[in-house]
């Protein structure tokens, strides 16, 4: 049963859509995953998918499954690209991992319009502009 199952934390993990460039045509946005903690994380599975309203109408986007292996303490590893054309609908990350044969998993959502100017910060570790969520932020 699921109410027997132990409630993991995920903590000190963070998914964030980066700007990794600008140009005066275009914007090249890349979605990273960033380990905070002092450990490593094992055998990292992401999926990622698209879903919401556009021009009055229900889409959905593929959903894409990203093997990474592992990820070392204190780093950070691109999930994948990210058309800004997306931007306008919910944006969600399964992130699933292990450390030390415990298995952790969380759901990080980027809502519509959230990944805007108005919302970039500095990413840890990977020093550029983004939208972030989870970790101590």
């Amino acid at each position: 049963m699921k109410k027997d199952l132990p409630e993991n934390i995920v903590e000190d993990i963070l998914i964030s859509v980066v700007l990794e460039g600008d140009t005066p045509t275009s914007q090249n946005w890349k979605v990273y995953l960033i380990n905070e903690k002092n450990e490593g994380l094992e055998n990292v599975f992401v999926t990622s998918k698209g879903y919401g309203k556009k021009d009055g109408k229900e889409v959905k986007t593929t959903t894409l499954r990203h093997f990474i292996g592992d990820v070392a303490p204190a780093s950070f590893v691109k999930i994948e690209a990210i058309d800004d054309q997306v931007f306008g609908l919910t944006n969600e990350y399964w992130l699933s991992y292990y450390i030390g044969g415990v298995i952790y998993d969380k759901k990080y959502i980027f809502l519509p319009e959230s990944i805007v100017d108005e919302n970039l910060s500095k990413v840890p570790l990977v020093n550029k502009p983004g939208v972030i969520i989870g970790g101590n932020v």
